[in-house]
Parts: C-alpha cells; structure tokens; sequence
C-alpha cells in the first residue's frame, strides 16, 4: 500500500510514555507527533498530511479547507464534537471514533467514589492516624457511622455501555437498579421517568452526553427531590450538573455526597464552585475516570486498526 503520512495533534493527552505505540507506527507512515497542538497552529501541522489523529484539537471546515490532502480523521475519543462531521462529508473526508475502550475504567472509577463516600474512606483514614483510634476506649472507632451498598437503590442515567457497566457491578454489590427514561424523551418501558427515579435512589450516576437535553439536567429542582442521604456520581460531562446548585446542596446537608470526575470547564483555569473550600462529603477527580493505562492503550490499538481499515477499504467506526 501506498505510504499515508500521518499526524498526532496532541498525543500527549493519550500517552505520558507509558504506552506502546508499536501498532499505530505500523498502521501507516511517516508519522509526526505533537505532545499538543494550539487551535490556531491544526492547520499548518497538519499540512499535506493523509491522516489525523486528534483528541481534543478541533477539525473544523476552515482547518479542512486549507488541508487539502486530508483524508481520514481518527478521532481518539468517543466524542466527535470536535470535528466538523457535515464538512469532512461534504469534502469526502472519512472520520472514525474509539467506543467501548474505557469501560472497565470508568466503572471501576464510579465504584470507587462510589464505596470511598459510601465508607466514608477518608475520615476512617484520617481518624486512624489523628489520636482518635490510639485514644479510643475500644479496639476501633465508630464515630463515623456508615452504610452498605447491599439493598440500596442506584439510579442511572444513561443506559448505554457505561450505564450498563455499572449497573452489573452494582448488582453485584447487591443494589437494585433503576434506569431513567431518555431526558425529555417519551416514555419506554422498563425506564422510570427521571424524577420518580431521584426520589428513589439512593446512588444516582451519570453517564449521558452533554447536549441541549442534558445541559443543566440536574439543577438545584432535581436535587431537592433527592435523598437527603443520597450520593450523586458524575463521570459523564461537567454541564449536565448545575454546580453551584450541587455545592450548596453539600453545604446545607441536603444532599449525603458526590464525587465528580468532570467540571463545566476544563481545566478549571477561572476555578469552579466545586473546587471551593469547605464543601463537605464531595470528591472532585480530574478527569480521569477513561484514563488507565490498560484503556489508553486499548485507545492507541483502536485508532490503529481504524487507519489499518481505511487503507484496506473497510469503514470501521465510521461516523462520516
């Protein structure tokens, strides 16, 4: 096969150096990688090149345009936002996208929050080694009350892959498991509309796109409906929750806890309401939820095997 020369955007959002790359070097060559790629510079490293692989950097119409050799579009994510879907159509440029490659991490991320806020981990953690435990009259220290996952009821948002991941787990744990309805979306059976599934669960986790239907899905009306012992999960994007609704909610003790992995904004250079102090029973995670090793490199091999259909001339992902 002829030779395709191929560009990484920002590799470095993917690989720290602790990944093999081996498969993607054999998908095609030469290959010119960037750790990072401003907006304004797509363009001009892109170049003449036949093949791009981005994460976050935008293709647009305009960085489309001006690349006139561009054929294919690997985007190493799940979400295509960043890519001009109606003009890579429009110039027949083929656009391919990763599914499926962080579940395990995801979900074993979800569980994490979900067991350190339900155990309260950090306050045991921090009774251990303060004076309380060497002080206490008993062989342990049952200041912290807290409560199993077993017999309790998790909510879930979203019912593809991930929410489907987790509730498996969470079943596990010996949870009922309740699937909300599509937001604003009709009715279907064996879903619960998403306020009757608030007032239920007693975990409720996340896992939607951030679109028009979702932005602000949870806002300072759906927590009031909430437990207010209940613990909120969100791993999917930081608008689909109100902050400063969630925030206040921890700080008058109308919500038990959260743990966040996304915000809003990211990074958070103008801070968040998340990120303020005193705010109790919340974990905040910096995105990382996608990010083990095993599934950034299950990412590196996907975009690979991508490019290596391309040339074959199969559509594999293809999203355009």
């Amino acid at each position: 096969m002829t030779p395709l020369r191929a560009v990484f955007l920002d590799c470095a959002s993917v690989d720290r150096g602790d990944l093999d790359l081996a498969t993607l070097r054999a998908a095609t060559s030469p290959w010119t990688s960037h750790p990072q790629t401003p907006a304004a510079l797509a363009a001009e490293r892109i170049g003449d090149a036949a093949v791009v692989v981005t994460n976050k950097v935008v293709v647009d119409r305009a960085v489309m345009t001006a690349c006139r050799g561009l054929e294919l579009v690997c985007v190493a994510a799940t979400g295509t936002n960043n890519v001009d879907l109606a003009a890579a159509r429009e110039r027949g440029i083929a656009v391919c996208n990763v599914t499926g490659y962080a579940t395990p991490s995801v979900v074993q991320h979800v569980f994490a929050l979900i067991l350190a806020l339900a155990t309260r981990l950090s306050e045991h953690s921090i009774a251990a080694k303060d004076g309380r435990w060497a002080a206490s009259e008993m062989f342990c220290v049952l200041d912290l009350p807290f409560r199993e996952l077993a017999g309790k009821t998790l909510g879930v948002v979203g019912w593809g892959e991930l929410g489907q991941g987790v509730a498996r787990v969470a079943q596990a744990f010996g949870m009922t498991v309740l699937v909300a309805q599509r937001p604003r979306g009709s009715p279907r059976e064996g879903r619960v509309p998403l306020d009757a599934l608030l007032a239920q669960a007693d975990v409720l986790t996340l896992h939607v796109p951030l679109a028009a239907n979702t932005r602000n899905l949870i806002g300072a009306g759906e927590l009031a409906l909430m437990k207010r012992d209940a613990l909120l999960i969100n791993t999917a994007r930081g608008g689909i929750v109100d902050e400063v609704a969630l925030a206040e909610a921890l700080r008058a003790g109308r919500l038990g806890g959260a743990g966040v992995d996304v915000l809003a904004a990211e990074p958070p250079r103008q801070g968040s309401p998340l990120l303020e102090a005193g705010i109790p029973n919340l974990i905040v995670t910096p995105h990382v939820a996608w990010a083990s090793r095993e599934a950034r490199q299950r990412l590196i091999d996907e975009v690979a095997a991508n490019i290596r259909a391309f040339r074959e001339g199969r559509e594999r992902n293809r999203v355009a």
